[in-house]
């Protein structure tokens, strides 16, 4: 909206009020002699008359018109001025046609003069002040429109003048007379004012106008009762005429109260009626199932079973619990279970019904049940179901279970009764045990063998006996023999001396033999065997002892593991080995991630995946970064003037270990090329040298245009180094900030593809980076964005109290990159690597602005856990920001694979109209917006120009500013295009900044409101 559409509303909605006289003389009214002074005495004369009514007046005349020379003077009486600042004086006069009057002189006149004179009293005398035009002061000169030739057929004139400042206590009028013949038939003084009035439901008090015609005086306005201000400052302009003019601020009816009057009052809502928010809307009636017990009611109650959830609007009707979830169905095959439902009969007036599983354990004989084992699998998850079926795994054989199906929505927490349920019992089959862990060779003789292998992990039942099948390993399965075993140990005897043999082994209980072990390839000796002893047993008593201690172990250890579970709950479990996976799911090829700190010997990850590197082959330039908190821990440009500071909080010290250089490598048989260095500082320990060379066992796995490059390692002479590609930009975040606006849309989701390519082969290779943010991508000269950064900390506090983690190496969990899970259950996976991309995304496209601004870390929390989300930065295209809405999904599973993310990316580039729609940042991002859009400050907080400029992170053209001569806000408020080009802002995107700050600043100062109207 335009400032002329504003103001032009504004004066529309402004009832305009006539000006308003107030009387200080009128000769009209006097009923006796007025007794004016005149000089000289045979000047001005005081006669009686009749006005037009005939009503008695006091007039003076003059008609010297035979003598030449006239100067007469005639001075009212002193005349308080009353505070006012312009007085206005209307003359009703007459005068004689000089061309009438027979036998005249030339000096004839057909004018006269009208002058003041201020004093702070009534000191005036016959003399004093003297009859001249300093010390009186001339207003005007008074000629009529009309005069008459003969005296019955006067015409009577009405001229009206104004004069002013005045600043004494009152003042005199002076009528000098220079050769007319005229008569004065009265004078009134009087000033104008503009009277009280109600506009935008605020009272604007009785206001006299401005010393100058064109003078515009404020008033300022009080909200009417039951109003509050929507804008500040509430101020009318009551100009020169007395009329309002240009409303500025306005009050609207609080909550509780509706517009009446035509707008000058707020009256209670009635009965049964409501009003939740502040503004012009009318009362409404109370939604479906509340009521409003009395008037002026904001919000209407629930009525009894009924309930409001903590997202729901005051104008959202009540709504209550589901009822049970129906027609349940269940299918077990032997541990494994499968249950549907249908959605509830009523599901309370609101559709976000989820669904939740309780799985109890049953004890026929003890007429109990308990809460199932955490190693029961429900899939997809056993709470927050939104689809109506679950598969159930690993359930105990021949066992009886009890499921409870809940159907809460977000009024259930509120209800004081337990949710409804429908249960459903089922018994498991007897299922067959597992297959029996690798088999292991005690011992071997040229005849005999002697086995040992652990129980199967789901036995299902009591192991009856194993059964051992064996045969030559040249020979196939055709003729294999079988033998059995009570335990798990066994001793084949009557084979081959030197033949290798193929072994397996199951277990069987009553529900039949399990499946058989993975093969195992054994052989006898050559050696002939020698007469059995017992001392020749003793290894096979030895080894069947170890094996039962090492069943005894694991046994326990188990079970510490569950208790440890059951203690700590199944949300709060966090394995410190982040990156390690059971069972993998890969593609065939593909190749997998692997935890260096899973190795025994961290050296040896070290020498697997990093390459050694000469030390003479690195040569050191320039030191380009420093990592002693709180220095920058990564290089954030070309040169160390590039530089720019980051808060402690928003990272992690990936390089307190020493500092950061750019120098050249130069491998044999190979071109040199430049090349950055990691080093590892003096004085380390053990530790500190693991964590430091972690980071390229990590890289070192990594081969993909959009991950940073590890070229090697120096770990055989000091320094200790860590050699990747140079990235001429530096670091995302501080490259966008120095090139603010300089890049298309296309370009920049050029660089978000990038990267989201990066995190997608990260993601394959079931990687989780844990601390995606723009500071940890890097630019090489092809605006090509690498992901980087890899030293993130695997092993995190156990204190849940504190909102920012602390790491094993002393920095900060970025609070404002991590997902909700992450900080909450420290569930780090590549769904809370897809928050962290939405972030970044919002820093790309407002050009490395930081997320959230100045809110504290546990304000950040507090508001994404309310469902704040960031709001589109400034020309955001709408499906970017929508992008950025699907990747902060609260429920993980629900957002975007990074394999979509490149999809969609690639699908707006190859479609380029689809970046030309862009949000408007008023509107809603689809989530609620308790706390704050993007803000603008407010110029009156700032004492220079350069605490203003601060504020816009335009600091760097302080010095430009000062020495053109803008040194004061009125001035910068008249600045244009030309005035920030000729003083030195030469790129377009820092003064569309600039130029946006000052639009905002001229609002806020209502400079163009008086020249507008």
């Amino acid at each position: 909206m335009t400032m002329d559409y504003f103001l032009l509303l504004c004066v529309s909605l402004l009832s305009v009020v006539l000006a308003v006289e107030e009387t200080l003389m009128d000769t009209r009214w006097a009923t006796t002699e007025l007794a004016w002074t005149s000089h000289p005495e045979t000047g001005w004369e005081e006669v009686s008359g009749y006005d037009d009514a005939m009503n008695p007046i006091r007039t003076y005349q003059v008609c010297n018109v035979q003598q030449l020379n006239q100067n007469n003077w005639l001075r009212s009486d002193f005349i308080p001025r009353k505070d006012v600042l312009r007085v206005y004086v209307e003359i009703k006069f007459t005068v004689r046609d000089c061309n009438s009057i027979p036998n005249i002189p030339g000096s004839c006149k057909e004018t006269f003069n009208l002058f003041y004179y201020e004093s702070d009293s009534d000191s005036a005398t016959a003399t004093s002040p003297f009859w001249m035009e300093n010390p009186y002061v001339k207003v005007d000169t008074i000629a009529p429109d009309e005069s008459f030739s003969m005296l019955d057929s006067g015409r009577v004139n009405t001229k009206v003048r104004s004069f002013g400042p005045l600043s004494k206590a009152g003042f005199y009028l002076a009528f000098q007379d220079l050769g007319a013949c005229m008569s004065l038939i009265s004078v009134r003084v009087f000033y104008k004012k503009c009277s009280t009035t109600i506009a935008n439901f605020a009272v604007f008090p009785e206001t006299a106008t401005g010393a100058e015609a064109t003078s515009l005086v404020i008033a300022p306005g009080t909200c009417v009762p039951n109003a509050l201000e929507v804008s500040v400052p509430l101020k009318l302009y009551c100009n020169g005429d007395g009329e309002w003019m240009v409303p500025v601020g306005a009050c609207t009816c609080s909550a509780g109260f509706e517009p009446a009057g035509k707008e000058t009052q707020c009256q209670a809502c009635g009965s049964g009626t409501f009003k939740s928010k502040q503004g012009e809307s009318p009362c409404l009636p109370c939604p479906t199932n509340s009521r409003a017990t009395s008037g002026a009611a904001s919000l209407c109650s629930c009525r009894n079973g009924y309930y409001r959830s903590d997202t729901d609007s005051a104008d959202s009707p009540c709504t209550t619990v589901p009822s049970a979830p129906r027609n349940v169905i269940s299918i077990v095959n032997e541990t494994s279970l499968v249950l549907e439902w249908s959605e509830p009969r009523d599901l309370g007036g609101r559709e976000d019904i989820i669904y939740n599983v309780i799985c109890k354990k049953c004890l026929p004989e003890r007429g109990m049940c308990s809460r199932c084992d955490d190693n029961v699998d429900i899939s997809p998850r056993h709470l927050g179901l939104t689809q109506r079926h679950v598969t159930v795994r690993n359930l105990q054989a021949h066992t009886q279970y009890s499921f409870e199906i809940q159907a809460v929505n977000g009024v259930s927490s509120k209800s004081p009764y337990t949710p409804q349920v429908s249960t459903v019992n089922i018994t498991t089959n007897q299922a067959a045990p597992s297959a029996v862990p690798t088999v292991h060779l005690m011992a071997a003789t040229a005849s005999t063998m002697s086995l040992s292998w652990l129980p199967p992990e789901k036995p299902n039942g009591i192991i009856l006996d194993y059964e051992i099948k064996y045969h030559e390993k040249d020979q196939g399965e055709a003729i294999a023999h079988t033998m059995t075993a009570q335990r798990s140990n066994a001793r084949i005897e009557g084979l081959k001396a030197g033949t290798p043999y193929v072994v397996q082994v199951r277990a069987r209980t009553v529900a039949g033999y399990g499946r058989y072990s993975s093969p195992a390839d054994f052989s006898t000796n050559l050696q002939t065997d020698p007469p059995k002893s017992w001392q020749e047993q003793l290894p096979l008593i030895v080894g069947s002892a170890t094996t039962a201690l090492v069943f005894v172990i694991a046994v326990v250890v188990i079970a510490i593991v569950c208790l440890r579970k059951q203690r700590n709950g199944s949300e709060s479990e966090y394995t410190e080995k982040l990156q390690q996976y059971k069972s993998p799911i890969v593609t065939p090829g593909m190749k997998v991630y692997i935890d260096p700190f899973t190795y025994e010997d961290p050296n040896e990850a070290v020498r697997e995946f990093a390459k050694e590197i000469d030390v003479s082959c690195v040569k050191i330039e320039e030191v380009i970064g420093a990592g002693n908190p709180p220095k920058l821990l990564s290089y954030r440009g070309k040169t160390p003037g590039h530089i720019q500071a980051i808060p402690l909080e928003d990272f992690t010290p990936s390089g307190e270990f020493g500092e950061v250089c750019r120098g050249r490598l130069k491998l044999p048989g190979r071109r040199e090329i430049i090349v950055a260095i990691k080093t590892l500082k003096v004085g380390y320990t053990d530790r500190q040298r693991r964590d430091f060379l972690s980071e390229a066992s990590i890289m070192g796995q990594f081969d993909h245009p959009n991950i940073i490059r590890l070229e090697g390692v120096v770990t055989k002479s000091r320094p200790v180094m860590i050699v990747t590609e140079f990235m001429e930009n530096g670091a995302l975040d501080s490259f966008l900030r120095l090139n603010d606006g300089q890049f298309t849309v296309i370009q920049l989701v050029g660089m978000l593809r990038g990267i989201a390519a990066g995190m997608k082969y990260l993601s394959d290779m079931n990687y989780v980076h844990r601390d995606l943010a723009a500071r940890n991508i890097l630019v090489n000269s092809n605006l090509v964005c690498k992901v980087s950064d890899f030293g993130l900390s695997r092993f995190l506090e156990d204190d849940p109290t504190d909102p920012t983690y602390t790491s094993s190496l002393g920095g900060k969990i970025p609070i404002r990159w991590t997902a909700p899970e992450a900080i909450a259950y420290r569930k780090f996976t590549s769904a809370s690597d897809v928050w962290s991309y939405g972030i970044v995304m919002w820093e790309v496209m407002s050009y490395g602005e930081r997320p959230y601004w100045d809110m504290s870390n546990q304000d950040v929390i507090n508001a994404v856990e309310q469902d704040y989300r960031l709001p589109p930065p400034m020309e955001c295209p709408t499906a970017l920001h929508q992008l950025m809405l699907d990747c902060w999904v609260k429920e993980r599973n629900l957002r975007p694979k990074f394999t979509q993310i490149v999809a969609t990316l690639d699908k707006l580039i190859r479609n380029a109209a689809s970046l030309k729609v862009v949000t408007n940042s008023t509107q809603s991002t689809g989530v609620s917006q308790p706390l704050l859009d993007r803000c603008v400050p407010d110029y009156t907080t700032f004492t220079t120009v350069g605490d203003w400029l601060d504020a816009i992170k335009m600091s760097r053209y302080r010095d430009n500013f000062v020495n053109a001569g803008f040194a004061s806000f009125d001035l910068v408020a008249q600045m244009t295009a030309e005035d920030l080009l000729r003083i030195g802002v030469t790129l377009a995107g820092h003064q569309k900044k600039i130029l946006g700050s000052i639009q905002d600043m001229r609002l806020q100062m209502n400079q163009t409101l008086p020249v507008q109207v």
